[in-house]
């Protein structure tokens, strides 16, 4: 067996993306470069480790196995790595930190601006995702910190108060809901509706939700970003359900009406999350604190 490693980084970033392309490219090989060495891989314990399908790749029981070495193997060199580099010229390492939308548009960008600019040493490998898979990637040891709703299990995790984070309805001038002062999530479900992106971790729980009461979002056009959500709310496109905060910076006044959502998901808080705060390098320690309030 001849792993290096490339090879595990590799090989993580493929289970990671779901395919060996999108895993190429995050390791800066070329996918032919890449298929050779998972191949390489495979051959020298002669099993497979991913499964190849239409919609991408899976791991193998063996890939399974592969991957908790690999992760173990990869902290425990990025802690050699740092324990290393304190007796240079200061640490140098890659966080990653994994958020859900809110966090990543509204939270984030002055505070990890502000973080890059005083640590020049480091970088952060920064990901949105819905809370429940950042949750399940910290469990597997893929991450080093998480952004995560309080609506999801963190019982296993270490856990730290982040923001106050609740959702509101967005509801157009004129619209037959725009006098309420508060409704339920399936008292709007019979609606048109204006939504993020179908990747945004903020559109996938709002689908869930929907789901979990046996009803559909009737969603007409999904935009990019929530400037854009909210303008085509403005003008009458739809229904929309943003953070408050989003709401609160909008510059214009009557362009929509925000009515509060009664539903329990919907009065939320922002949790900082982590395996262990105390086991994390310290390069992750420092951004723990400059995100801790």
């Amino acid at each position: 067996m001849h792993f290096d490693l490339t090879d595990l980084r590799l090989y993580l970033h493929i289970l990671d993306s779901g395919n060996i392309t999108a895993g190429a490219a995050r390791s800066h090989l070329s996918l032919a470069a890449a298929s050779a060495r998972i191949r390489a891989m495979e051959a020298s314990l002669g099993t497979e480790f991913l499964e190849r399908g239409r919609r991408g790749v899976t791991p193998t029981p063996a890939g399974k196995a592969l991957a908790q070495h690999a992760r173990l193997l990869l902290q425990q060199a990025e802690r050699m790595q740092q324990d290393l580099n304190e007796y240079a010229r200061g640490v140098k390492g890659q966080v990653r930190l994994l958020c859900n939308t809110t966090a990543i548009s509204e939270y984030l960008p002055e505070v990890l601006a502000d973080f890059l600019r005083e640590h020049p040493n480091l970088d952060i490998d920064l990901q949105q995702l819905p809370s429940a898979r950042i949750t399940h990637a910290l469990r597997q040891g893929a991450a080093d910190l998480g952004i995560v709703s309080d609506a999801v299990d963190t019982r296993d995790l270490q856990t730290r108060v982040f923001r106050a984070d609740p959702l509101v309805l967005l509801v157009p001038p004129g619209h037959a809901l725009a006098e309420r002062l508060s409704l339920t999530f399936a008292e709007t479900l019979a609606h048109d509706y204006v939504a993020l992106g179908a990747d945004s971790a903020l559109a996938i729980h709002l689908e869930e939700q929907a789901l979990h009461i046996g009803q559909r979002m009737a969603i007409r056009i999904r935009a990019d970003g929530f400037d854009g959500l909210m303008r085509m709310v403005a003008h009458g496109a739809g229904l929309a359900i943003v953070p408050k905060v989003a709401a609160e910076r909008w510059p214009r006044t009557n362009s929509f009406t925000c009515v509060s959502l009664d539903d329990a998901w919907a009065r939320r808080t922002l949790h900082l999350c982590s395996r262990n705060f105390a086991h994390l390098p310290a390069y992750s320690q420092a951004l723990l604190d400059a995100l801790t309030p």
